[in-house]
C-alpha cells in the first residue's frame, strides 16, 4: 500500500483503498520461521529480528519509545549480549494491519498498513521500544540473525479496538494516564479548540498530550494536564467559597483519569476562559522577568523557587522565559480571577480593562512579598503553592477587594448602570 501525502483532513477511506490498489509497492514484509492463525482475523508468528522492518506506523501505539528509557536499555541489552536467547525473554510486539498475505512458502507475510492519513489505525499498537533497538542494533552492526521475536498481527481493527489492546497491553514501564485519556481520545475537544485558535490568531502551541511525545517540551507548563488545572481554576461554581465551604478553592486539585461526558460538557463551557488563564500566566511570568533582571542586589536572586540556571516554555510557542520556575506558580493567582466572573463565566467588568492592573496589584501587594519572605525564610513553594490553602484565600480575598474598590468607584463616577450582575 503506498503511503500518501498527509493532510489535516482524512480522505475518503474507499477512495485512498482504491487508488492504492492501482500503485501498490511492496508493502511491509516480516521473514518468519513458522505462523498460526490464531483466528481469522489474527495471527502469531515466530519472526526474524534482522530483516523486521522498523519504519512501521506508531500510531495506534499511546506513547512513543524513549531511547533514554530503562525499558529500552533493557531491550536493547538483552537483544545485543544474547540474540538466541531473545524470543524466550521477550514478551513480543502486536501489530495492526489491514490485510496480512503469506508468500507462497509461508516463510513471509506481506502487511498491507492503512495510516491514519490513509482512513486507516494500523501499525505498531505494542512494542515501539522493541522496535526502535531493533533499529539501534542494526545501526552499531550487531549480527542479528539468530535473534527471533514472537509477533502478533491484528487483522482489520477499527481504531477503537486498535486503542483498546493498546491500552490493555502489558507494559514493563507504567503509562502514565495523560497517555490513556489521549489514547481514548478524551482530549480532542480540547485539540480541535486550540487548532481553531491558531488559525483564527495566528499562533502555535506546543502541548504534550502523551508519554514521550515528539517534537513537544519536557517543560511541564506544556502538558496537557497543565492546561486542564488552568482551566479549572477559573471555576467559579465549583471553587466559590461563598456557596461551597468543602471545595472553598482549586489548591491541590488531582485531575480524574478519564473524561465523562459531564466533565467535558463543564470543559467545554470554560474553554473560552482559556486564553485570559494563558495570558494571565504569561504575563506573570514576564514580570518575574523584569524582575530578576533588574535585582536590587546585584547577581542576587530574592523569589523563592525561581531558578536562573533553568528556563520555562509556556504552551504558546512565543513565550520563553530565561528561568525556572514550579509548575504551579500560576495557578492561585489565576483562581483569584473567578471573583471577577458570574455564574455563566462571563466578566463582569470587561477583562482587558482590570486584569493588567489587577496583575500588578496581587504582585506588588502580595506574591512578591510571599516569595521574597519564603526565600529569606530558606523555603522553597514548590509544592506548598499548590496545597497552601491560606495563599489561594490571600489572593482570593485581595481580588474581592479589589473588585469592591472598582465598583466604588464606578458607582461613584456615575458608572454603575452599565454593569449587568448575574446573581449566583
Amino acid at each position: 500500500m503506498q503511503r500518501l501525502k498527509r493532510s489535516k483532513s482524512k480522505p475518503d477511506k474507499g477512495l485512498v483503498i482504491a487508488i492504492a490498489k492501482l500503485v501498490r509497492n511492496p508493502g511491509w514484509n516480516i521473514k518468519l520461521d513458522n505462523y498460526i492463525q490464531a483466528n481469522p482475523n489474527c495471527i502469531i508468528a515466530t519472526a526474524h529480528v534482522d530483516s523486521f522492518p522498523i519504519d512501521l506506523p506508531l500510531e495506534p501505539n499511546i506513547r512513543e519509545p524513549n531511547r533514554k528509557s530503562a525499558t529500552y536499555r533493557q531491550i536493547f541489552d538483552s537483544l545485543t549480549t544474547e540474540p538466541a536467547k531473545f524470543f524466550s525473554r521477550h514478551s513480543g510486539i502486536v501489530l495492526s494491519a489491514n490485510i496480512v498475505k503469506p508468500n507462497r512458502n509461508k516463510t513471509e507475510l506481506e502487511l498491507e498498513i492503512l495510516e491514519a492519513s490513509e482512513g486507516g489505525s494500523d501499525g505498531i499498537i505494542n512494542g515501539g521500544h522493541t522496535v526502535l533497538a531493533f533499529e539501534q542494533a542494526k545501526n552499531y552492526k550487531y549480527d542479528l540473525t539468530q535473534a527471533r521475536v514472537k509477533v502478533t498481527i491484528h487483522i482489520g481493527l477499527t481504531e477503537e479496538s486498535a486503542l483498546d489492546i493498546a491500552l490493555a497491553s502489558n507494559s514493563t514501564t507504567p503509562v502514565d494516564s495523560r497517555s490513556k485519556v489521549n489514547a481514548r481520545g478524551d482530549y480532542k475537544f480540547l485539540k480541535q479548540y486550540l487548532a481553531d485558535l491558531e488559525h483564527k490568531e495566528d499562533r502555535k502551541f506546543r502541548i504534550a498530550y502523551y508519554q514521550n511525545q515528539s517534537g513537544a517540551p519536557r517543560n511541564a507548563q506544556c502538558n496537557v494536564t497543565h492546561l486542564l488545572k488552568l482551566l479549572y481554576c477559573l471555576d467559579r461554581n465549583k471553587y466559590n467559597p461563598d456557596g461551597n465551604k468543602r471545595t472553598k478553592h482549586p489548591a491541590g486539585m488531582s485531575l480524574p483519569s478519564n473524561i465523562t461526558d459531564a466533565e467535558r460538557e463543564r470543559l467545554t463551557t470554560l474553554l473560552p476562559l482559556l486564553t485570559h488563564a494563558l495570558w494571565i500566566e504569561q504575563r506573570l511570568y514576564e514580570i518575574i522577568q523584569e524582575y530578576i533582571s533588574n535585582p536590587r542586589r546585584k547577581g542576587a536572586n530574592d523569589l523563592a523557587s525561581i531558578d536562573t540556571r533553568k528556563t520555562t516554555l509556556l504552551p504558546d510557542s512565543k513565550y520563553s522565559f530565561g528561568f525556572g520556575a514550579p509548575t504551579d506558580l500560576a495557578l492561585p493567582i489565576i483562581a483569584s480571577y473567578r471573583v471577577f466572573l458570574d455564574k455563566d463565566y462571563k466578566w463582569i467588568l470587561p477583562f482587558n480593562e482590570f486584569a493588567e492592573d489587577f496583575l500588578q496589584h496581587l504582585w506588588n501587594n502580595y506574591f512578591r512579598k510571599y516569595l521574597v519572605s519564603e526565600k529569606t525564610a530558606g523555603n522553597t513553594v514548590g509544592t506548598k503553592i499548590s496545597r497552601n490553602q491560606e495563599i489561594w484565600e490571600s489572593l482570593y480575598i485581595s481580588a474581592q477587594s479589589y473588585l469592591n474598590q472598582h465598583l466604588v468607584k464606578m458607582v461613584k463616577s456615575g458608572k454603575s448602570k452599565e454593569l449587568k450582575l448575574t446573581p449566583g
